[in-house]
């Protein structure tokens, strides 16, 4: 099954996929530029952990909390406020002096940035049919690891001309163009000029309506769901290993592989493009697995889902590899299966609640995935200096296949009463 290339839900989701591009190339800055300001700031391992904490602390905090923004005042002025906020707070990252400065930044960063993913679900909600809707992810999802991809490039080419600060404040200010453009051309469906009676049919026909009550909406009601922990739980265990690749990698490579900033710049965006290669192709495999064997919308998803987790055993034998290439590769091929694991689960959160509050129930999902990637980053900083980071990437391959087990397990609870 494809999708029209030249429809207009296609070109909202080209627009959200810039946007979120220029989100994690904001966000994987700090990774690629740590080994020179631990540096020049004099910060510790220990203290680079708190920095990254801080930032994973206000963005799970914040995911429901900015779902709900979106949901109440919607995704044009929600998006748009959040993306202007987390581009002045990356900008003014090049004004730290120190460890806590550059934390205070940097929670603020993660406050913003918090609505990326929300958002973009919510808009995959209401543009996309059931059918298309993990394909739409997983191009969604190419825009995170392709700004992760990036963001080694592009950051340590602007620090090496102009300095690190330049490097914050340049990735930064592109934000507010995308922010504009966001303002001035997104509208939902029934507010869209340029939908063709024909496409809004598509959509709307396309789409199962999801009953409201039995999804029980509220906050309250959706973390004491069954359906909220089969999602949440695989999410909480997944997302540790996406932290890592996002903040860790680059200190990893200097410390155990000893690259340089120019050595990281060459091979620290493999891993991302594998992962744009992964969330794509897990798109793709949820209708294949529909087609192929005739699985149900959820069950399509969760077998994409125990794919990716068996995949995910290639980093985590990282420590038993002696070239750094081969390193590489391996972390290539959880970044493949990271984000194949990533699009079906943030897609089942679309499949499971009304369009009307996808944003506000992926908010708790990813609420749940952060604090596991907060827990697992804090342990990182207190144990890599002492008993390296092969052991903690043997983790990451473990965590993803209890995630599939325990998806399973609670199968049944994925499935959604629905109205005609």
């Amino acid at each position: 099954m494809t999708i029209n290339w030249r429809a207009v839900r296609v070109r909202i989701l080209l627009l959200v996929m810039v946007g979120t591009v220029i989100n994690y190339l904001a966000r994987n800055s700090l990774g690629v530029l740590a080994p020179q300001l631990k540096l020049e700031l004099s910060i510790s391992t220990q203290q680079y952990s708190y920095i990254v904490g801080a930032f994973q602390i206000a963005y799970t905090v914040m995911q429901p909390v900015a779902g709900m923004v979106i949901d109440r005042i919607g995704l044009t002025a929600g998006f748009a406020l959040f993306a202007i906020a987390w581009s002045l707070a990356n900008m003014a990252h090049a004004f730290a002096r120190g460890w806590f400065s550059l934390a205070v930044f940097r929670g603020l960063l993660g406050m913003a940035e918090a609505a990326t993913i929300p958002a973009g679900m919510k808009a995959i909600a209401e543009w996309f049919p059931d059918r298309e809707r993990s394909i739409a992810t997983g191009w969604f999802n190419a825009g995170t690891a392709a700004g992760a991809a990036l963001a080694p490039v592009v950051v340590a080419l602007i620090a090496k001309q102009w300095g690190w600060q330049a490097g914050f404040f340049v990735t930064g200010a592109i934000g507010l163009i995308w922010a504009l453009a966001w303002w001035r051309l997104y509208r939902p469906p029934a507010q869209s000029r340029v939908l063709t009676d024909q496409e809004r049919r598509l959509i709307a026909d396309g789409q199962r309506v999801v009953d409201a009550d039995a999804a029980k909406v509220t906050i309250r009601a959706i973390i004491s769901a069954p359906r909220f922990w089969a999602i949440a739980v695989p999410r909480f265990l997944a997302e540790p290993a996406w932290q890592t690749f996002s903040f860790w990698i680059p200190l990893y490579l200097a410390n155990e592989r000893h690259m340089d900033l120019t050595q990281i710049a060459m091979f620290a965006w493999l891993p991302f493009l594998a992962a744009d290669a992964g969330g794509i192709i897990g798109g793709y495999l949820a209708p294949l697995f529909q087609r192929r064997w005739g699985l149900s919308l959820e069950s399509s998803r969760i077998a994409g889902i125990c794919l990716g987790a068996v995949l995910m055993i290639g980093p985590g034998l990282v420590g038993l590899v002696a070239h750094p290439l081969l390193a590489i590769a391996l972390l290539s091929v959880g970044g493949f299966a990271h984000q194949m694991i990533s699009v079906l689960i943030n897609t089942l959160s679309a499949d499971v609640f009304p369009r009307s509050d996808v944003a506000k129930a992926n908010g708790l999902v990813g609420m749940a995935g952060w604090t596991g990637g907060l827990l697992f980053s804090l342990a990182i900083g207190q144990l890599a200096d002492t008993v390296g980071y092969a052991p903690l990437f043997a983790c990451l391959g473990l965590f993803d296949l209890i995630g599939a087990l325990w998806l399973i397990a609670l199968r049944r609870h994925l499935t959604i009463p629905a109205k005609a």
